[in-house]
C-alpha cells in the first residue's frame, strides 16, 4: 500500500455548486479519480459557452466516469473530455446510453450549425480569427464505444477503491441515484449522489428509490424552495383549455421538451382518450427527437412505472404510439408543413421546450395570432426565452422577420416537472439512518437556502452548501 491509498478520499465540487447546470464532480480515493458526471453549462451563446468551458484537471488523469443521467447539464461535455485526452470507462444504465446516442449526436448538430454562422459572422466583419471547433462527431462516438451500462441494483467495480450500484433515480428514462462504495486504506465509506431526483406525481417514471445508509449524501435542491402544482389539478386544467378549445374550434400548442416531458403527455393525451375526452382532435408529435425518444421508452417499458405500463397494456398495447390511436408522427419538413392545412381540432406537440428554436416556432407563425388558438406552457421556461415572454404577457413578438400579434390564450400547467418539489426531498432525505454528512448541489443559491433551513427546522438534518471549487475529506 503506498502512501496515497492511506490518504483519506476527497470530493472536489467543479459544477452545480449553487447553481442548476454543468454538473460535475471529482473523487480521488487512493491515486485513483473518477468524475460524477460531466456536464455542460447551458443559456446564452453555444459557440461562445463551450469556449469557456475550462476542466479542473487534465483529461486523461481521470480514471473513470460516473453518469447520473443522460441530460445534457449533466453528460454535455463528455465529447469534449474524449477531446482532451480521456480514455478511460464511461458508467451509466443502459437507458441513459440510449438517450446519450441521440441527445449527444443532436447537440452536435446545432453546436456546428452555429459554429459555421459565428465564422460566417467573424468573415463579413474582417476577424482574422475563426472559432475553433472544439470536438468532432468521432469524440461523440467514442464516447458511446466507453460507455459501460450497468442495471439499476447491479454492483460493478469502477476502480481498485471504488463499486457502484445505481438505484432508480425516477427522473427521465435511465436516470440514477449513484451509490459509490469506497474503500480508502481499509475505510469502507459509502457516497450516494441523487443525481436528478424525479416527482413521484408524474406519468411513467417510478417514484425515486429511497436509499437508507450513506457515510456522505450530494442530494439536489433544483426546487428546494417550493412544491409544484397537484397533478390532478393540473390535468383538470389540461382538460378544460381542451374543452374550451373544441368549443371554439381551436388549435392547442405544447411547446415541450423532447424527453420525458414529450412521453408523459402522450400518456396523459391516452388516458384523456380513453375516456373519451379526445373524440373530435387529433394529436401530432411534430419533432423528430421527442419521436426518437418515444421509441426508447416504448423498448425500455420493463423499467416504466408497472402501473401506468399495465393501463397501456389493458389499452391497446404496451407501447405509447398504440395507447393514443389518435397520434401522428411527423418527423420530415413536410409532414410537419402540412399540419398548417388543418384547420381545427389539433394539438401539436413541438420543440424547442422553450420557444427558442425548433419547429414550435414555425407553428406559433401560423397559429398564434389567432384568438381560438391556445398554447399551453407545460416546462420551465428561463429569463429571456420566448417562452418566457409569452408567460409574462408579451402581446406582440418577432418571428422570421415578421410581427406577429399574441391573441392565443397562454397557459401555465405548473404540475408537470421532472424535478422532486420540496416536500419530496424533505422526505427523501430524513430517510437516511445514522445522520449522513449533506451536501446540497444542482440549486440556485435561495432555493438551497430555503431547503436546507427547512432540513434544519423540521427533521433535525444539518446540510452543507458547497460553493464552486470547494474540496471536502471523508
Amino acid at each position: 500500500m503506498t502512501a496515497n491509498d492511506k490518504a483519506a478520499a476527497s470530493l472536489t465540487f467543479l459544477g452545480a455548486a449553487q447553481e442548476v447546470t454543468g454538473s460535475c464532480y471529482l473523487l480521488e480515493a487512493g491515486d485513483q479519480r473518477i468524475l460524477l458526471d460531466c456536464g455542460m453549462h447551458q443559456g446564452g451563446d453555444p459557440v461562445k459557452r463551450l469556449a469557456k468551458e475550462k476542466f479542473a484537471f487534465r483529461a486523461r488523469d481521470i480514471d473513470a466516469v460516473v453518469l447520473s443521467h443522460a441530460h445534457l447539464d449533466h453528460s454535455g461535455l463528455l465529447p469534449r473530455l474524449v477531446n482532451r485526452g480521456f480514455d478511460g470507462p464511461i458508467y451509466c444504465t443502459p437507458g441513459t446510453l440510449s438517450l446519450l446516442k441521440i441527445l449527444l449526436m443532436d447537440a452536435l448538430s446545432l453546436y456546428l450549425k452555429d459554429l459555421e454562422y459565428e465564422n460566417k459572422r467573424r468573415d463579413r466583419a474582417g476577424h482574422k480569427r475563426r472559432a475553433e471547433q472544439l470536438y468532432t462527431e468521432e469524440d461523440v462516438q467514442r464516447v458511446l464505444e466507453l460507455c459501460r451500462p450497468v442495471e439499476y441494483g447491479d454492483r460493478v467495480a469502477v476502480t481498485d477503491h471504488i463499486s457502484l450500484c445505481p438505484h432508480d433515480a425516477g427522473h427521465i428514462l435511465g436516470a440514477a441515484i449513484v451509490e459509490l462504495t469506497i474503500n480508502n486504506g481499509g475505510a469502507e465509506r459509502t457516497l450516494v449522489f441523487s443525481g436528478d431526483l424525479g416527482n413521484p406525481e408524474t406519468s411513467l417514471m417510478s417514484p425515486p428509490e429511497q436509499l437508507k445508509q450513506a457515510d456522505v449524501v450530494l442530494m439536489e435542491s433544483t426546487y428546494g424552495d417550493r412544491d409544484h402544482r397537484s397533478m390532478q389539478d393540473t390535468l383538470s386544467e389540461f382538460e378544460g383549455v381542451i374543452k374550451s378549445a373544441e368549443g371554439k374550434g381551436g388549435n392547442i400548442l405544447i411547446p415541450s421538451f423532447a424527453v420525458g416531458r414529450a412521453q408523459e403527455l402522450l400518456f396523459e393525451l391516452g388516458r384523456m382518450y380513453h375516456r373519451g375526452k379526445l373524440d373530435n382532435w387529433t394529436v401530432f408529435l411534430d419533432s423528430p427527437m421527442a419521436s426518437a425518444v418515444t421509441s426508447l421508452y416504448n423498448y425500455y417499458v420493463d423499467i416504466l412505472d408497472p402501473r401506468d405500463v399495465a393501463l397501456m397494456e389493458e389499452n391497446g398495447g404496451c407501447s405509447l404510439t398504440r395507447f393514443l390511436p389518435i397520434l401522428n408522427v411527423t418527423d420530415d419538413v413536410v409532414s410537419s408543413r402540412a399540419i398548417n392545412d388543418v384547420e381545427k381540432g389539433a394539438i401539436i406537440i413541438a420543440g424547442s421546450g422553450m420557444c427558442t428554436g425548433g419547429r414550435i416556432v414555425h407553428h406559433f407563425k401560423h397559429r398564434l395570432w389567432n384568438p381560438r388558438n391556445h398554447v399551453l406552457i407545460v416546462g420551465y421556461q428561463a429569463r429571456g426565452t420566448l417562452g418566457r415572454l409569452l408567460v409574462d404577457g408579451i402581446d406582440r413578438i418577432k418571428l422570421f422577420g415578421q410581427s406577429i400579434a399574441v391573441k392565443a390564450q397562454i397557459h401555465t400547467l405548473g404540475g408537470f416537472s421532472a424535478h422532486a418539489g420540496q416536500k419530496e426531498l424533505l422526505q427523501w432525505a430524513a430517510a437516511f439512518e445514522d445522520e449522513p454528512r449533506f451536501y446540497l448541489v444542482h440549486g440556485e443559491a435561495d432555493a438551497i437556502d430555503i431547503l436546507r433551513r427547512r432540513m434544519q427546522d423540521e427533521n433535525g438534518i444539518r446540510a452543507e452548501v458547497p460553493a464552486l471549487g470547494d474540496r471536502i475529506e471523508f
